[in-house]
């Protein structure tokens, strides 16, 4: 259940990001393939990040410590680019045109992905443990 909310937040996250950003699009005309397609790039998204962020952290931690850090949001727009070309490869209506919108869709979804992380956790310590499982 709690893989499900993560996905749908991140789809959120990303409907957002793909409203705010010129430049990222979703050429698809029904509600309901907006909504499924986006559901399809949160957990590209999701992959790409569980398996490529650790590896790259962990590779570049000189340039972490270097930056304080700036650079995660660079990295986090080239993962996003990436699913963006994935997603591309996969024939999925979303599409990201350039270094620029995966930049400002990442600090997007960053900060969405955060706020809703942040609801959700509120929501699941006002329940008592045995209500939680």
């Amino acid at each position: 259940m709690r893989f499900l909310i993560r996905v749908l937040a991140s789809a959120a996250a990303l409907a957002v990001a793909t409203a705010l950003v010129s430049g990222i699009e979703l050429t698809t005309a029904s509600v309901t393939s907006k909504v499924l397609t986006l559901i399809a790039v949160a957990l590209i998204f999701g992959v790409i990040n569980a398996i490529l962020k650790p590896i790259i952290k962990v590779v570049g931690c000189a340039f972490y410590l270097l930056t304080l850090g700036l650079i995660a949001l660079v990295v986090n727009a080239l993962l996003l680019w990436l699913t963006s070309w994935l997603a591309g490869k996969l024939t999925l209506p979303w599409h990201i045109t350039g270094f620029w919108p995966a930049f400002w869709g990442a600090i997007i979804v960053s900060v969405v992905s955060w706020l809703l992380s942040i609801l959700i956790r509120d929501r699941d310590k006002d329940r008592s443990p045995a209500e939680a499982q």
